[in-house]
Parts: structure tokens; sequence; C-alpha cells
């Protein structure tokens, strides 16, 4: 879509492809639901453990980064952040090196918790193996079948 070259139909095969990548991505999201909330969680808490330790570089974030890392409203993380801290999940502390900002940071309960999902998590994908590969569309001949 970003490139001005002439779009390519798409044949059965690849409406085939993206139907089946979408459905295990459908089928991934729902197992993901359901075994984080087993365990007492909301997916979105989860969601925010998980981009808090797997923010780039460093142990902590701030809400507008996590916003951004979520694609959510500044103020709807704020209240996520509010209700994963009643939780003892999240704490916010002070950054020592600029007053205006406030770290979000990961209490010991929500390590261990984020490490049992994700253990579990973990073992789902590689159980569905390929199944959440993305269509290859490097046969650009139009012809699979």
């Amino acid at each position: 879509m970003h490139n001005k070259q002439a779009v390519e139909p798409l044949t059965k095969a690849d409406f085939e492809a993206l139907a089946r990548f979408r459905f295990a991505i459908r089928r991934y999201l729902r197992f993901s639901e359901q075994v984080v909330r087993s365990q007492g969680l909301t997916p979105q808490q989860y969601q925010l453990l998980l981009a808090l330790k797997g923010f780039p570089g460093r142990e902590w974030a701030s809400v507008s980064e996590l916003a951004d890392r979520l694609q959510l409203r500044h103020h709807s993380v704020g209240e996520l952040v509010n209700r994963a801290q009643a939780q003892d999940l999240v704490t916010r502390a002070s950054d020592p090196t600029d007053a205006r900002v406030v770290r979000v940071e990961m209490t010991r309960q929500g390590e261990k918790a984020l490490a049992r999902l994700s253990a579990l998590h973990r073992d789902e994908l590689q159980r569905m193996g390929t199944a959440l590969a993305a269509p290859d569309w490097s046969d650009t001949t139009g012809g699979a079948g």
C-alpha cells in the first residue's frame, strides 16, 4: 500500500491464507483472554505487564509510553495503571532525573504473574507452530491454485 506499484489482485489461495492467518490470530487471542482471566487478571492488565517488561532498554515506562505501546488513550492507561496498582501488580515512582516523569514499574507480584502467564503463552505459540506466520506474498506469479 505504501508503494506506487500496481496492485496485484488476490487469488483464491491468497484469500484462504489470509483467512487462516486471521483465524489463528483470533484463536490465539481467545486462548490468551481465557488463560489470563483464569489467573485472576484482565487481558489489559497482562498486556500492561508485558509492555512494561518488554519495554526497550529499561524496566519501567511512563504512562505516555505505555499508551503508545498499548495503542490506548493516555487517560485509559492511567486508569489501567490505577487498577493494576490496586492489585499490587505495578507501582508508580518519581523519575530521579526528571520530576515531570512518573515511572510505572512492575512489583514482585506483577513479575510473578507475568512470568506464569508468559510461559503459558509461549507454550501455546510453540504448540501453534507456524499457524501465526504471516502469509508468504513472495510468490507474485499469482498462481498457486
